[in-house]
């Protein structure tokens, strides 16, 4: 991966732990630390006299800036050598994170304000992005255990194998163990010897990740012990494949459960084909 870490930001203080999230991933990647800004308004509260561009005049402006240099500083905080560009774009965040996401390494969004867990609407931000977006998605939410594994989701061959490369490149850089929850029984045997495959590979490539296997029950166990697992968990990574653009909106019940009640940040990796 090449492209850019983007992350949205907004000015509050919760987003802060965002974009401190985003710049631990950029360094980790070895990427530059994209800091996004979405501007919109509406015409019709534009004062007489100001330019269009500008509704609110310098304040405006003062406000974007001032913005912009606060999530650099805590970016910098988190991660001194990353190098941090800004971007300010026109329209909604939605639109402008979808648009970064098209070359993006990764996008990193919040849910809420840190410590807080529970469900996240399906209209949010970080719904729709892991629902269209174009480019892995980190959602920063709940309350992750900084001594807990990572725990990856078992899946269809294709979209299995993008999620599993990127759990085991976090849990490496991360210090920290792997826990693959598997689902086999409900997998043709094609399905099955790929995503062993994957994992078989993957574990001599990162031969400082210890992996666990823990299966679950065939019906409604993955969505329950997804759940139960991210309470001790430091991230959980999901797939979610595209069968076409329309589809591809529609995100699948793990992703579904994950990004409701995961209890801790979750990565929505998407596969373009399965």
């Amino acid at each position: 991966m090449s492209g850019p870490v983007v992350v949205g930001v907004d000015g509050s203080q919760s987003g802060m732990a965002t974009v401190e999230a985003a710049a631990h991933e950029a360094d980790r990647i070895g990427v530059e630390l994209r800091l996004a800004h979405a501007f919109e308004w509406s015409s019709a509260h534009v004062p007489s006299g100001v330019p269009p561009w500008d509704q609110g005049g310098a304040g405006a402006c003062r406000e974007v800036r001032g913005a912009l240099t606060e999530a650099e500083g805590w970016a910098l905080r988190a991660a001194p050598h990353v190098r941090v560009t800004h971007e300010v774009l026109m329209g909604s965040p939605v639109a402008v994170l979808e648009s970064g996401s098209r070359e993006a390494s990764l996008i990193v969004v919040g849910s809420r304000p840190p410590g807080r867990s529970g469900s996240l609407r399906a209209g949010s931000v970080a719904w729709q992005l892991a629902a269209h977006g174009r480019s892995p998605v980190l959602v920063v939410r709940g309350r992750p255990d900084p001594t807990g594994p990572v725990v990856l989701v078992g899946g269809r061959t294709q979209e299995a194998r993008a999620a599993a490369e990127f759990a085991y490149a976090e849990a490496s850089d991360r210090g920290a163990d792997l826990v693959v929850l598997d689902r086999t029984a409900t997998w043709n045997s094609r399905s099955q010897n790929g995503f062993a495959h994957a994992l078989s590979v993957l574990s001599e490539k990162y031969p400082d990740v210890t992996t666990h296997r823990a299966r679950v029950p065939v019906r409604g166990g993955l969505c329950r012990a997804l759940v139960k697992a991210s309470t001790r968990a430091q991230l959980v990574v999901v797939g979610s494949r595209n069968r076409d653009r329309l589809a591809g909106a529609l995100l699948g019940p793990v992703s579904r459960a994950a990004l409701h009640h995961a209890d801790c940040p979750v990565a929505v990796i998407r596969s373009e084909k399965g």
